[in-house]
């Protein structure tokens, strides 16, 4: 067992096999957003081609999962991007990127618990303003008080402390029950749509056609949608869990991420079929689509219930996931001892983060106790992309720096900030430049120069370390490609984020100086941080598994 794990008391019982982190991968990232951004981006970006924006937002997100899989399966341990920038770019780095990830886990989780009361409203036909009641004495946004939100909220910490095996079950079912009502949904669609709502808009002074917005809307579309597959990088917090994380860590990340895209395009195609793009509703697309008419008449509008029902099994998925995430997260943080040591205890009994769980569960609550869902929503995404933009940096610079032998780190860092700022001022001239010719031609020259760096970078630069299990194909090309793309999101996000995401960074800043830097243990550089797979399998079958009695399932 590695020095730092040690600081947890006791092990993360291993339980966890492909299976359960698919699932988890699948409830983690089919949430009730899927439900709304579908519509956005028919109707305001892509057309009836929100289906190829699907597509290349799934092929983009799973870029991203490569990334993470490479550490994921080298480093089996809790903790997720956390560990891996510690031990490549350093303490620092690491607690900035991941105390802002946490924040933004409490805020989405409060967001998404709101959300809830809602949907439920809509599955049962009560208006969600009737179980929530305004005090009127607190400020606007945070005046709407939501106890079924917080009741949501408890519980899903008391499961997530119980057990992650029975929370596994627990999303299991709930992931199937959220499916099959997704799946039901998809068939009326096709039943009861009509093909030609995929070229033919409602208003013929609308354009018309599959992408009537041409290719620049798809890839608009795609950047809206991309944040439908948020949800499969906890799954990489749990690595410390599984009992083989060689050949289920990728099976389980990458497999969830292929489902889940298969699906979405399947969703998007039943919408598209159901309405005319120019008449889909932005803010509830299916539920509209029955409800008014769509697919059928009034006759269907019990539809748009099932639509409430379904989505609700969605949060509760999205929600037990994220929590299990967060709650990983922050335990490797106090293992660090940057937090207090207390926040990386690991019950004997449960063989769970009890106190970290428990803690974030109750300031999730208070947040969604008395904040409004609009003010949530301004806070988050930033901190998602934000690292997973690191983790592609990271699995770069691992690879080419990460070792004794290399005696010259600059090639490597030089190729990353200039790809890195090429990225950013194609991001920033596609954003705020007029459409025209000299957009275009920028667009280009950044294309080209981009190009070019990746190019020069990759025959001139050998890599320094090969994974010994399982590594990005087609370095460094995949998590390039990953960047530019995380750059360009993070390029069309309002400046609400930014603001959150500097003043919390400052803040962050003070605590580290003022506190972590002295308390912390710090194991950059020394493999103490995570073990190889291997050293993994070997201690798995010293301490045998402490629920099923089959040391790691190779047996099976």
């Amino acid at each position: 067992m590695s020095r730092v794990r040690c600081f947890s008391g006791s092990d993360m019982a291993k339980t966890l096999r492909w299976p359960d982190l698919v699932g988890f991968g699948l409830g983690g990232m089919v949430g009730a957003g899927v439900f709304v951004t579908t519509g956005h981006s028919a109707r305001f970006y892509a057309g009836p081609a929100v289906v190829v924006s699907y597509a290349i937002a799934g092929l983009c997100a799973l870029l991203s999962a490569f990334c993470y899989t490479e550490f994921a399966v080298d480093m089996p341990v809790a903790g997720g991007a956390f560990s891996y920038l510690r031990v490549t770019f350093g303490e620092f780095a690491a607690f900035l990127t991941g105390g802002n990830l946490i924040m933004e886990y409490v805020t989405s989780n409060a967001a998404v618990a709101r959300s809830f009361t809602g949907y439920m409203g809509a599955a049962v036909g009560v208006s969600s303003a009737n179980w929530r009641f305004t005090v009127g004495w607190l400020p606007k946004g945070f005046n709407e008080i939501d106890l079924v939100a917080v009741a949501v909220i408890l519980i899903v910490t008391l499961i997530i402390c119980y057990s992650t095996r029975k929370s596994s079950v627990v999303n299991m079912v709930l992931t199937t029950l959220h499916l099959l009502f997704i799946a039901f949904v998809i068939l009326i669609g096709f039943s009861k749509g009509d093909w030609k709502n995929f070229t033919e808009p409602g208003d013929p002074k609308h354009p018309g056609g599959f992408s009537p917005y041409g290719v620049s809307g798809v890839f608009n579309g795609a950047a809206m949608v991309y944040l439908s597959y948020i949800g499969y990088d906890a799954v990489s917090t749990m690595a410390e869990e599984v009992k083989n994380p060689i050949k289920d860590i990728p099976v389980g990340v990458s497999g969830s991420v292929i489902l889940v895209t298969v699906l979405y395009c399947l969703m998007a195609a039943s919408m598209s079929m159901l309405m005319p793009y120019d008449m889909i509703d932005e803010d509830a697309p299916f539920s509209a689509a029955f409800s008014g008419g769509g697919g059928g008449g009034r006759r269907w509008r019990w539809v748009s219930n099932v639509i409430g029902a379904g989505a609700s099994f969605g949060i509760l998925t999205s929600l037990l996931v994220a929590m299990l995430g967060q709650s990983r997260y922050m335990c490797v943080i106090g293992r660090s001892r940057v937090v207090p040591a207390w926040f990386a205890r690991v019950h004997p009994a449960t063989s769970t983060p009890v106190n970290v769980s428990a803690f974030l569960g109750i300031l999730t609550a208070a947040i969604a106790l008395f904040t409004e869902l609009n003010v949530l929503l301004d806070l988050v995404s930033i901190g998602t992309l934000f690292v997973f933009y690191m983790v592609a940096n990271a699995v770069i610079y691992r690879r080419y720096v990460f070792t004794p032998a290399t005696v010259n780190p600059w090639p490597t860092i030089s190729f990353l900030a200039s790809f890195s700022l090429t990225s950013v001022i194609f991001a920033l001239v596609w954003q705020l430049f007029p459409p025209g010719k000299p957009k275009i031609l920028i667009l280009c020259v950044c294309g080209v120069v981009a190009i070019g760096i990746l190019q020069l970078f990759h025959f001139t630069v050998p890599q320094t370390r090969k994974p010994e299990f399982w590594g990005v194909p087609l370095m460094p090309h995949v998590p390039c490609a990953s960047i530019f793309l995380n750059v360009f999101l993070l390029g069309s996000l309002k400046g609400p984020s930014y603001a959150r995401f500097g003043i919390f960074s400052a803040i962050l800043v003070v605590v580290y100086v003022l506190y972590s830097v002295h308390a912390s243990f710090d194991a950059e550089g020394d493999g103490s941080i995570g073990q190889k797979s291997s050293d993994f399998i070997k201690s798995s079958e010293s301490h045998g598994d402490q629920e099923s009695g089959d040391p790691i399932g190779l047996k099976a």
